[in-house]
C-alpha cells in the first residue's frame, strides 16, 4: 500500500513539474545576484572563458582566473578590472594535479574561499582514431575531466561547511552526441556530462542544496577551438551569445543549459530514432571541420 501511495505522489510531482516548466515560459524566473561572489573561470585566456570573466566582473564578482596561456589571462584579467572587478590572475596548467591544489590552497590563503568555479578549461585534437598520439588522448582526459575532479575536490569542502557555492562544468553537446574525428573530445565530454549529473545528486543525497550545478553544451563555437567548422542543421555559434545563455542559466540555477535550447528536445527525439535514420541524419548534417586523418591534414 504505502508502494502505492508513493507511485501516486510520484505521478503528482510529474504531472507538476510539467505544469511548473508550462507556467515558467510565461513568466521569468527569478535572477540570483553573484556580486561579491568569489569566481574562479578555468581556461579563462579566450573564448568562453575570457567572456565569462568579463559578465562576472559586470556583476561585480570578485575574480580569480586561471589559463595556461600568461598572456592571455592577464588581457582578461586587465579588461575586468577596467570593469571594476577585483581581479587575480594566475599561470595553472589544469592537467596538473599538485598545481590545481598548490594554488588553491595560495587563493584560500591570500584571497578566500571560492564560492562560484567554472570548469572551462578544455582541450582537443582533430584526428582519427589511429593518427591520435597517446599523450594527445591522455591530455584530453587530464584537461577536460579528471581537471575537474582535482578542483572541485579542493573547492568542496569550504562550500559544504557553508552550504553555499555554484559549480559550472562546461561540457558540450559532443558529451551527449558523438562526431567523427572527435572521439578522444567526445569521450571526456560524456564523462564530463557524467560528472555534473553525478555530483549534482551527490549533493542533493547529502542534504547540500544550496550548492547549485549547471552545465553548459553549446554546438560548434566560433572560438578558433576547432577549424572551420560547418553543419548544415546546427548555427555555430559566437562567444557571446554562448555566455549570454550561460549567465542567464547560472543566475536562474539552470541545471542543464543547452545552446541553442532546441538541442533538449532533439537529443530527445534521437532515443526513439532507429540507427538507420540516425545514420541519414548524420549525413544530411554534413558536419564538417579540419582534422587529421589518415596522418593527411583534411577537412572532414
Amino acid at each position: 500500500m504505502n508502494l502505492v501511495l508513493e507511485l501516486l505522489g510520484l505521478l503528482a510531482i510529474i504531472i507538476y513539474s510539467y505544469l511548473e516548466g508550462l507556467v515558467k515560459l510565461f513568466i521569468p524566473a527569478k535572477r540570483k545576484t553573484v556580486s561579491g561572489e568569489t569566481v574562479l573561470v578555468t581556461g579563462a585566456g579566450h573564448g568562453i572563458g575570457r567572456l565569462t570573466a568579463y559578465e562576472f566582473a559586470k556583476h561585480k564578482s570578485k575574480l580569480v582566473l586561471w589559463d595556461i596561456n600568461k598572456h592571455g589571462v592577464e588581457e582578461t584579467a586587465a579588461e575586468c578590472r577596467k570593469l571594476g572587478a577585483t581581479t587575480h590572475a594566475f599561470v595553472v596548467d589544469c592537467s596538473k594535479k599538485e598545481e590545481i591544489y598548490s594554488m588553491i590552497n595560495k587563493i584560500k590563503n591570500d584571497i578566500g574561499d571560492v564560492t562560484i568555479v567554472v570548469n572551462n578549461a578544455g582541450t582537443i585534437y582533430p584526428a582519427d582514431l589511429l593518427s591520435t598520439k597517446d599523450d594527445e588522448i591522455t591530455k584530453t582526459f587530464e584537461v577536460n575531466i579528471l581537471g575537474h575532479f582535482w578542483v572541485i575536490k579542493a573547492l568542496l569542502p569550504s562550500m559544504m561547511q557553508r552550504n553555499h557555492g555554484h559549480i559550472i562544468t562546461v561540457a558540450s553537446i559532443c558529451g551527449h552526441g558523438v562526431i567523427p574525428y572527435l572521439i578522444p573530445y567526445c569521450s571526456s565530454k560524456f564523462a564530463a556530462v557524467g560528472f555534473h549529473r553525478a555530483l549534482t545528486s551527490e549533493l542533493a543525497a547529502l542534504g547540500k542544496n544550496g550548492i547549485k550545478t549547471s552545465c553548459l553544451c553549446p554546438v560548434f563555437v566560433n572560438t578558433g577551438f576547432t577549424k572551420n567548422p560547418s553543419t548544415r542543421l546546427w548555427p555555430v555559434l559566437e562567444t557571446d551569445e554562448v555566455v549570454r545563455k550561460l549567465m542567464d542559466g547560472i543566475l536562474t540555477d539552470k541545471k542543464m543549459i543547452f545552446v541553442p535550447s532546441y538541442l533538449n528536445l532533439a537529443l530527445i527525439i534521437e532515443k526513439f530514432l532507429p540507427e538507420r535514420a540516425l545514420a541519414a541524419i548524420s549525413r544530411v548534417q554534413n558536419i564538417q571541420f579540419e582534422a587529421v586523418v589518415g596522418h593527411k591534414h583534411k577537412k572532414k
